[in-house]
């Protein structure tokens, strides 16, 4: 499914790891635009659909794209992580699936100001109904706590020169646009283009997104009370974009793995990440990034 410019990243191998072919319901925890909710539904007519996005537009989006399949879907405006577990059948979940991050629907889209390569408010809201926003964050947060955000969510050096001149600037004048932070950032990094590197923006932006929307917070603990609602044979693939994400998948599938006081609730069904093909980053430039991890109930 393309829609939007919207391709779903790692389709073929995130359905195959949910041995997406089974009858019953698949929880889309992440559902964006429902690429991978699309195929699911095409693919097996016995098959039927959560989804649960906090991005009203998108959202709505994906509704469109799944009118098709209107009768095999629900669709919840909500945080993955506030999932209602008593409207949920979990005798009948075959699989939970995370596409963590953010999506080019939103990266195409100014307005909401994810993105350092188009000018925008400064927003960054995955939920509008939120009402901190990255000028918030910029305008209010100290300089040792927006040091500390930036080396954490960003993982960047220099991170107390960085902060120090946001907190210099905005006395003079706030910070109200994308441009106005990109060329911030490219100053203090004296950031000249230069092949197989990352723009410093892009990790600052992914900070200040992270801090915004509160992304890994509940992430592991969410899995984990899967983990127990899940019935066996339940299969759960997550796909994260940056280390962080990864660092806390990896972590808590191979404690849920483990066998301690308890017998092992979860048996993990990738040893390393999944990452995609050559084909698929050269059709699919985000998919560069993309690391899938798949686990199966026991």
């Amino acid at each position: 499914m393309i829609a939007h410019g919207h391709v779903p990243v790692l389709l073929e191998e995130a359905l195959a790891f949910l041995d997406a072919g089974r009858a019953g319901t698949y929880i889309d925890a992440t559902l964006g635009l429902g690429g991978h909710s699309v195929e699911i539904l095409r693919r097996n007519p016995g098959a039927s659909v959560v989804g649960f996005d906090r991005d009203e537009t998108s959202l709505r989006e994906a509704r469109k794209g799944l009118a098709e399949y209107a009768d095999r879907v629900r669709l919840y405006h909500a945080d993955f992580r506030d999932l209602p577990e008593d409207e949920i059948d979990f005798a009948s979940v075959r699989g939970v699936l995370l596409d963590l991050g953010i999506s080019s629907f939103q990266l195409d889209s100014p307005e909401r100001g994810f993105s350092f390569n188009a000018n925008g408010p400064l927003d960054m809201r995955m939920d509008r109904r939120t009402k901190t926003t990255a000028a918030r964050v910029l305008e209010k947060y100290s300089e040792p706590k927006l040091a500390e955000m930036l080396r954490r969510y960003g993982e960047l050096p220099h991170t107390r020169r960085l902060a120090r001149e946001i907190v210099t600037r905005r006395k003079l004048r706030p910070f109200e646009t994308t441009e106005e932070l990109r060329r911030l950032v490219e100053e203090i990094y004296r950031w000249r283009p230069q092949k197989g590197k990352i723009h410093p923006a892009a990790k600052v932006f992914q900070a200040l997104r992270i801090e915004i929307n509160n992304e890994l917070e509940g992430l592991a603990e969410f899995l984990e009370r899967m983990a127990v609602l899940a019935r066996p044979g339940t299969r759960f693939v997550v796909i994260a974009f940056h280390s962080l994400e990864d660092r806390i998948i990896k972590r808590t599938f191979a404690a849920l793995s483990a066998s301690g006081e308890s017998a092992p609730r979860m048996k993990a069904l990738t040893r390393k990440p999944v990452t995609a093909s050559e084909a698929e980053v050269r059709a699919n430039s985000r998919a560069r990034s993309a690391k899938l991890r798949a686990a199966e109930r026991v």
